[in-house]
């Protein structure tokens, strides 16, 4: 069960990797707007930095 926690964990980490840092600034603006506008923000943002913390 460990293993696949890591697994899942390592896998949002590598995409929020690729989508964020593989964007320009115009590109992160977009992508914040549109994350606060549809609400997705509120759960995304605290997955996203708990599986990273998880993957390291």
């Amino acid at each position: 069960m460990a293993g696949l926690i890591q697994r899942t964990a390592q896998a949002i980490d590598d995409l929020w990797q690729s989508i964020w840092h593989g964007s320009s600034r115009a590109e992160k603006a977009v992508i914040a707007i549109v994350l606060l506008v549809t609400g997705l923000a509120i759960p995304v943002i605290p997955i996203v930095w708990i599986a990273r913390i998880i993957a390291s």
